[in-house]
């Protein structure tokens, strides 16, 4: 079967899982879905928690795959830890989750919407050392260098 773009191949790894979905044609990402099984919920803490997907993945080298936060969860208070994923790992995809701000409980349930996994390609680049860069109006001038908003 010859295929127009490359593969993002998925594996459930529970019956329940749910395959990751773009929501509109013109998302960016696939929704991740929380894939817990004793109890079907987990409450989120400040503390990160590993949500389980309940699915792997397969993508060809050169590519990048991550998971990022939804922002919808972000403005209740529920972040995700930005994670790479490498194009040889074939375990379960786990989301880091965790609460922030004042919101003191937040409860996942399974089959909820908990982020976002977003692939792309990779910069071809060769690593190479020297003893000067090139100079710039920026320098090294970082974290706000820029000025105010």
């Amino acid at each position: 079967m010859t295929h127009r773009h490359p593969l993002l191949k998925v594996k459930r790894l529970r019956p329940q899982a749910l395959l990751p979905l773009q929501a509109t044609r013109g998302s960016s990402g696939f929704d991740l879905f929380a894939c817990i099984e004793e109890s079907g919920s987990l409450d989120l803490s400040c503390d990160p928690q590993l949500v389980p997907t309940g699915i792997a993945i397969e993508f060809p080298t050169g590519f990048d795959a991550t998971i990022r936060p939804r922002s919808g969860l972000g403005a209740r208070g529920v972040n995700v830890v930005l994670g790479t994923i490498d194009s040889d790992y074939r375990g379960e995809l786990l989301v880091s989750m965790y609460l922030f701000g004042s919101r003191a409980e937040y409860r996942i349930h399974n089959g909820d919407r908990i982020a976002q996994l977003v692939v792309s390609r990779l910069a071809e680049v060769t690593l190479c050392e020297v003893e000067e860069l090139s100079e710039t109006a920026r320098g090294s001038g970082g974290h706000g260098s820029t000025g105010p908003r």
